[in-house]
């Protein structure tokens, strides 16, 4: 089975104070041989990229209302008039919120579910082929 991966380069903003705000480049990568999961890389310019991962239906929901607990939690907001989606990460390292553009995000997310709509994930891990082959 052949996999395919969609990829989505944007700017995030990592919020340090209610007034203050740096960019962060980052890229939103979904893999159909992974098709439960979206991953985010974000390069902070340190010369080694953070990688999260998380469900993709938890970035799905946050689109459209607050969603999360733990580790990651995602809210949709509109900010200065412009929609926003909102990431607040947290790790033993630390937390962070970052903004990232709402328009973008829908769209790379809709590209995703194009894909491999929900429902149909199990068929891309082709459980049932590999059943078949060990019970051959």
């Amino acid at each position: 089975m052949q996999h395919t991966v969609v990829e989505h380069d944007l700017e995030l903003a990592l919020t340090l104070s209610p007034e203050r705000s740096v960019p962060v480049p980052a890229r939103l990568v979904y893999r159909t041989d992974d098709p439960y999961a979206v991953h985010i890389v974000f390069h902070v310019g340190s010369g080694h990229p953070v990688h999260w991962t998380f469900a993709r239906e938890l970035l799905v929901e946050g689109v459209f209302r607050p969603c999360g607990h733990g580790d990651v939690r995602i809210r949709p907001t509109t900010l200065d008039g412009r929609t926003a989606v909102l990431l607040a990460l947290s790790s033993p390292d630390g937390e962070a919120l970052l903004e990232a553009p709402a328009g973008e995000v829908s769209g790379w997310l809709e590209l995703t579910l194009r894909m491999v709509p929900p429902g149909s994930e199990p068929e891309q891990l082709g459980l049932d082929d590999g059943l078949a082959e060990l019970l051959a």
